[in-house]
């Protein structure tokens, strides 16, 4: 309460009201001192005036203006209302002038004045009086108009670039200073709680928030306070989470910003706001410092050859290593980085005494996958066949982004069709919309194209059956997805190490598609794209990555420093003996797969019409047609009366074989 009481009400003091205040009160003052001045004609001031004898004196200004001053005792007649008082206010306008008219030129003015007067005694005939006058205030405003216009064009850009920082009146000084966001001990709220899996990267993260909380408990043995901490890992994986997780165990100021921030267009900038920035942290320690995307300054110096080694970034870079290195052991103050480029940092910038360990937060296993389905769900209407063991299993590879991504999409479904809660089915759609894309219902396809789709789809889905180590079949589809016109949704075994023969076995798999082309019709089509893209890749990675060629031998030309090279680190004959390995890998796995499919040409045919038919299968109908796997037998004898009981079901309830098939799984 007593907070609330003493924020400020109202609209707060800006510093440029100063300046309009003084600007106001300028022009009223010149504004107030205005007399009231009336236009006239040489013929009527000669009638009306001068011939009534009223006149006290013409005064000719700069040449071309008669101004005309009426006798005070004559100056309150009905005639002179319109010019007897100012501006403002009502004081008798005695001084004036009066009126005023244009002339020609001065001589003019005379013989005029010399005629009407001639009859006039000599105490009253009107003298004419010459003066020149300086507009101080247009000239002055002339010439300082402009220049408060560029100031004011300076000003506008300045703050923009500055982005704001440093109050009204100051941004133009402060471009140097630190765009850190701040973060005190009430505004983060995430806890290691919210941060489902990542159970090795949160015990490293746990023991940063144990140095801040307890420093005596280490320093009383002899240890240091770790300066940095680097999370290292794919996109999506829940880094930048793990911050914030930090930020609210730790309870300690939290600066964030990402390394773009220090990179400005003015000479310096970055350096000052390293400096800056460290500065603040120092003030409060213990505090953190987090800097998203480090790579944007940390990118090893002296890679390129278009910019010099004096660079404004590597200038960051630098001062930044200063930093880090420079402060002391007891200031309190922890760095931590997040990047999905390691590979690209500057060494010194990774070395012991600056970033002390690096926390590697990669894709999620199995059962972390549970735990962020768990969390992902809770805000969702569910229904009761929602299997979160089941999602998991489905979503091999997802990274926690993803998963998040899939939740939110499969509510969006349930809420485009209508539903009151989110089924399984829903989950299963938006994997399929994620994965493949959006399906387009409306694209014309013809027959024999849909035919050569069905054929290759069923020759992935029917060697992938018989091939061991291939990767399980989830379910296939000829509906247009996105860029491709038919689909198979492969369930990948999870393992660490791939020996020679499941890297096989998965190529073959994938020239399945090819091969059936080639069987049936006997020529083949532009399909297979990104099949053939898939194993030409995988067969080079064989020969010349992880040394699985007994001609080529056990060598490896993979740079893990990430250094790129226009020179190939091997001869001529050695890339021509890579190659023919290449060539000769992906041969025999054609050949192989084309035995396969020859073999099983009839179950082929009969899966590929079931597939034109339903235009989805999953993996019951596979079973029906090719029957169980040698290497599954066990598990699907113990899961053999499921897909029977969805044979005596009706289409309607079709979307259900796709549980089954992935509970089968």
């Amino acid at each position: 309460m007593k907070n609330k009481k003493e924020e400020p009400k109202g609209i707060k003091f800006n510093f440029y009201w100063i300046y309009a205040i003084i600007a106001v009160l300028f022009f009223g003052i010149q504004i107030l001192n205005v007399n009231t001045t009336s236009e006239t004609s040489w013929q009527e001031f000669n009638r009306k005036m001068l011939q009534s004898k009223e006149v006290e004196k013409i005064v000719v200004v700069n040449r071309d203006i008669a101004q005309i001053y009426i006798k005070k005792e004559f100056i309150k007649r009905d005639k002179y209302k319109d010019v007897s008082k100012k501006s403002f206010g009502n004081a008798v306008n005695e001084q004036g002038p009066h009126y005023f008219f244009q002339i020609s030129s001065p001589d003019n003015l005379e013989e005029k004045l010399k005629e009407a007067q001639k009859d006039f005694q000599e105490e009253d005939r009107v003298e004419i009086k010459y003066t020149t006058k300086k507009d101080v205030i247009g000239d002055a405003f002339s010439w300082i108009f402009p220049i408060l216009i560029m100031v004011a064009i300076w000003i506008f850009f300045m703050r923009r670039m500055s982005g704001g920082a440093g109050g009204a009146g100051g941004q133009i000084f402060n471009i140097g200073k630190s765009k850190a966001t701040l973060f005190d001990k009430t505004k983060v709220n995430v806890s290691f709680k919210d941060v489902a899996g990542l159970e090795g990267a949160k015990e490293e993260v746990e023991e940063i928030v144990d140095f801040l909380k307890k420093p005596k408990k280490y320093t009383a043995l002899g240890g240091k306070i770790p300066r940095g901490a680097l999370l290292v890992g794919p996109p999506g994986t829940g880094k930048t989470l793990l911050a914030k997780a930090v930020a609210g165990e730790a309870q300690v100021p939290f600066f964030s910003l990402s390394g773009s921030d220090f990179v400005e267009m003015f000479v310096g900038v970055g350096a000052s706001r390293v400096r800056d920035l460290f500065k603040q942290a120092k003030e409060k320690s213990p505090s953190i410092i987090f800097i998203d995307e480090i790579d944007a300054i940390g990118r090893a110096r002296g890679k390129s050859n278009i910019t010099g080694g004096n660079d404004e970034r590597e200038n960051t870079l630098n001062q930044l290593l200063t930093e880090m290195d420079g402060f002391g052991t007891n200031s309190g103050v922890i760095v931590i980085g997040a990047t999905n480029r390691a590979d690209i940092l500057d060494r010194a910038l990774l070395r012991a005494g600056r970033f002390d360990r690096q926390i590697f937060v990669d894709l999620p296993d199995l059962n972390e996958r549970k735990a962020i389905f768990e969390v992902h769900v809770n805000p969702l209407t569910l229904a009761k066949d929602v299997d979160v063991d089941f999602l998991s299993k489905q979503t091999p590879g997802f990274s926690g982004a993803d998963i998040a991504n899939v939740c939110n999409e499969s509510a969006l479904i349930a809420a485009r069709k209508n539903k009151k809660i989110v089924e399984k089915q829903d989950f299963l759609d938006a994997v399929d919309r994620i994965i493949g894309g959006l399906e387009k219902k409306n694209k014309i396809i013809s027959e024999d194209e849909k035919r050569t789709v069905a054929f290759h789809e069923a020759g992935h889905a029917t060697v992938s059956w018989f091939m061991q180590f291939a990767s399980p079949l989830v379910k296939v589809t000829i509906v247009p997805r996105g860029r491709s016109l038919g689909a198979a949704w492969y369930l990948p075994e999870e393992r660490q190490l791939t020996t020679t023969e499941q890297l096989r076995h998965e190529m073959c798999a994938a020239l399945g598609g090819r091969a059936a082309e080639k069987i049936i019709f006997n020529k083949i089509s532009t399909g297979a794209l990104s099949d053939l893209e898939k194993v030409t890749k995988q067969a080079y990675s064989m020969v010349s990555v992880y040394g699985l060629s007994d001609k080529v031998g056990n060598i490896s030309f993979y740079d893990s420093s990430g250094r790129e090279s226009f020179n190939k680190p091997y001869s001529e004959s050695t890339a021509k003996l890579i190659d023919d390995e290449v060539s000769r890998i992906v041969e025999d796995c054609y050949q192989e797969t084309i035995k396969l499919l020859k073999k099983h040409k009839s179950k082929l045919t009969k899966l590929a019409e079931l597939l034109l038919e339903k235009e989805v299968i999953f993996k019951e109908d596979l079973l029906a047609i090719f029957g169980p796997r040698p290497w599954d037998k066990e598990e699907i004898k113990e899961e053999k009366p499921k897909p029977k009981k969805r044979k005596a079901k009706s289409k309607k309830d079709e979307p259900k074989q796709v549980d089954n098939a992935g509970e089968d799984k």
